[in-house]
Parts: structure tokens; C-alpha cells; sequence
């Protein structure tokens, strides 16, 4: 086993969608003005049951070497201007929102843990990291996203695997 094997390796990304089983996603870009990073199609794979279920129109951010909060703060920069419409395609229900986080652990394409990167607090302490504490670890969403979210209204759903 060599010295870098026991170091945890990990990726992640963050994504804002629009779900809708009625609503296609071109509709929805239609009525936000932006184009997506990408669509799903409903039932494109089968027809009955539709497989996926919704159409899905999303913005993401796939950036390695950012932390969760950092990549959801790009995602969140993109949709905010379009906050009216995005309450407006949901007001009735038939439009699902959600800002999804999605990561891997132990995932052999993922980043390397940098175990010799110190981390520095706001009051200037340095600390030095231990075997396991991988640089992507931990994240936060501050208020004002949160109430940003609760506004459109959006879910925060996180998928976590290893």
C-alpha cells in the first residue's frame, strides 16, 4: 500500500433544477430567459411508466477544488436574477425546485485529499489537518441563501455516496 492510498479521494458538484412532469424544459427556459447546462426530457428512455419521470431543467456547477458552499454560491448568482419567474413557474405546483448537492466518496476520479495543506481560521490560528480531513469536507449555506430558497420556494436535497 503506498502513502497516499489511506488519503481520501472525492468529488462533488451543485445543481439548481426545475422538475416537472407537465412543464418541458424548453417551456421553462422560455418563460426565464436563460438557457440551462443541461435538460432531461421526460420519458425519453420509456414511455410507460416515463422513464425519468420530470423533465428537468438545471444549472450547475461542476468546479473542482471548491467546497459545496462555493459551488452553490455560483449556482444560486445564476438563478437569482430570475427569482419572479422562477415563483411564478411554481406558484401553481406543476414546476418542482430544488438545489441539489451531490457527492462521492472515496471516488478514484475524484480530488486527492492534500493532507500538507494547513487551514487557516478567521482569527488567523493555523491548524494542521490529520489523515481524513480532506479539504472538501464541510460546508455551509449562509442565511441569506436559505431564505433566497425558501422565497422560490426550492428544496435543498443532498445525495452522499461512497
Amino acid at each position: 500500500m503506498s502513502v497516499n492510498e489511506h488519503l481520501l479521494r472525492m468529488s462533488q458538484y451543485v445543481y439548481f433544477a426545475l422538475k416537472s412532469e407537465t412543464v418541458p424544459a424548453s417551456a421553462i427556459t422560455a418563460s426565464l430567459g436563460i438557457e440551462p447546462d443541461s435538460i432531461t426530457v421526460r420519458g425519453i428512455r420509456r414511455l410507460e411508466p416515463p422513464v425519468p419521470a420530470s423533465h428537468i431543467w438545471s444549472v450547475e456547477c461542476r468546479q473542482r477544488g471548491m467546497r459545496v458552499d462555493e459551488q452553490a454560491a455560483r449556482v444560486l448568482a445564476r438563478i437569482r436574477p430570475v427569482a419572479e419567474p422562477i415563483r411564478a413557474l411554481t406558484a401553481n405546483g406543476s414546476v418542482r425546485a430544488v438545489l441539489q448537492v451531490v457527492r462521492f466518496f472515496m471516488d478514484d476520479d475524484g480530488e486527492q485529499e492534500d493532507e500538507h495543506q494547513p487551514v487557516v481560521t478567521d482569527d488567523g490560528r493555523v491548524l494542521h489537518k490529520l489523515p481524513g480531513q480532506h479539504q472538501l469536507l464541510g460546508w455551509h449555506l449562509a442565511i441569506e441563501d436559505l431564505v433566497f430558497l425558501a422565497s422560490i420556494p426550492a428544496a435543498l436535497d443532498v445525495d452522499e455516496y461512497s
